[in-house]
């Protein structure tokens, strides 16, 4: 199967990528715009779409590889080196640049693989937020309450404004390390370089003097201001629109490019998305579900589940007791998660119908079922009340001294 669809005739960025890239999603493609109306720049979309792409990206070749390869980024940055490099400005305004009207009711047009960078007291924090375009030199980005959150507020609390560099257009490991939550202080480009396995080179920026990374396509360098505008409806990663919120409106001072400019557009709710922001979370999981159980063989955050509220998880187990402390590590380590089956290692976790099959046939609601009532989950699932659900944990792995009953049928 090809990897890459090179689309020549020119696209409108309302609906047209979305539809070309909705419809190569399901087939793992990329997919690379070469004209794009009213928009200097060419683009590419779903870049890291599948979980082979993903491995490619942080050069390994397993899941359980990648999820340590990753744990250890964490634990053990690479500090970057700063080069002086000159950033070319680019003359002309945000309505020239490569944001995209995704879906009918969406709000504006929204960048969707933007790396906020920021600082305060020598301490950067680099993360990936979704930005609509208001006007001209006018921008309001989505904050939740991380660490930019942090970062403003302190500013706010200084009557300060934020100064920020916004970058569009990297290697997929440092946007994939970006999408992480390292504790504050770990610096996510620092993590990108232990990924890659040596120090990005950062340059600064004229202005705020940001650090950015010197192969960036596009770098936007601007403030996040104390005003305030309406931002969304969005598609998030179920695929219903996140609600309309008053969100910061962030001032554009200056926009620089390099000289072979590509941007990156994520598909909101596409593969690609539901991968950036999962495959860390399962990480996570797989570090805290190995804390309680002999084996963790595989963690799946489902497409159904938006790569974000469901997991089946298979385990090999010492007593029956392992699995409920599973269930509430895979809480532990992923507190959005909103439902998780756990299964034996003869039971295949991208295999749906294996694990209905189980569900059928090894779980009880009497004595398997984990119910846990009003806990913080994710503000993503439209069923939740402010973010407060139910989460519910199902055991559908076989009692240890009946496994024979259990067993699957076996061709000789």
């Amino acid at each position: 199967m090809d990897e890459l669809s090179i689309i020549e005739e020119e696209v409108s960025p309302i609906y047209d990528i979305t539809r070309i890239l909705s419809r190569k999603d399901d087939k793992g493609v990329t997919v690379y715009f070469k004209k794009i109306k009213g928009v200097d720049f060419e683009a590419v979309g779903n870049v890291v779409n599948t979980r082979e792409k993903i491995r490619r990206a942080l050069k390994v070749n397993s899941d359980e590889e990648a999820y340590k390869k990753i744990i250890e980024s964490i634990n053990n940055p690479l500090k970057h080196v700063e080069k002086s490099f000159t950033l070319k400005k680019y003359d002309k305004n945000m309505l020239s640049l490569p944001a995209v009207k995704f879906f009918e009711k969406d709000g504006g047009r929204y960048f969707t693989s933007s790396i906020v960078i920021s600082c305060i007291d020598n301490q950067c924090n680099a993360s990936v937020h979704r930005i609509m375009v208001l006007g001209k030199d006018s921008l309001v980005i989505r904050i939740v309450p991380r660490h930019l959150y942090f970062i403003y507020k302190e500013n706010l609390r200084k009557g300060k404004e934020t100064p920020i560099a916004i970058v569009i257009g990297v290697h997929p490991a440092i946007i994939f390390a970006s999408a992480l939550s390292p504790p504050f202080g770990v610096f996510e480009l620092d993590v990108a370089g232990r990924i890659l396995g040596s120090p990005l080179r950062l340059t600064r920026t004229p202005v705020y003097s940001i650090p950015v990374p010197e192969s960036s396509s596009i770098v936007i360098e601007g403030r996040i201001t104390r005003e305030q505008a309406d931002e969304g409806p969005f598609v998030d990663l179920t695929k219903t629109y996140d609600k309309i919120r008053k969100q910061p409106i962030i001032k554009v001072d200056n926009i620089y490019v390099s000289d072979d400019p590509l941007a990156h557009i994520i598909l909101p709710g596409g593969r690609e998305h539901q991968l950036l922001m999962g495959y860390p979370r399962e990480a996570s999981i797989w570090e805290s579900v190995s804390k309680v159980v002999p084996r963790v063989h595989k963690v799946r955050l489902t497409t159904g589940g938006g790569g974000w509220l469901h997991a089946v998880i298979s385990i090999s187990k010492n007593v029956d007791g392992d699995v409920k402390n599973a269930i509430l590590a895979a809480f532990a380590g992923h507190p959005s998660l909103k439902h998780v089956v756990v299964v034996d290692e003869d039971i295949d976790p991208d295999n749906l119908v294996d694990v209905e099959w189980a569900i059928a046939t090894r779980f009880q609601g009497s004595r398997d079922l984990v119910i846990i009532e009003n806990a913080r989950g994710s503000t993503l699932d439209p069923s939740s009340i402010d973010g407060l659900t139910t989460k519910i944990g199902i055991d559908a792995t076989a009692p240890i001294k009946e496994r024979e009953k259990y067993a699957k049928a076996r061709i000789p």
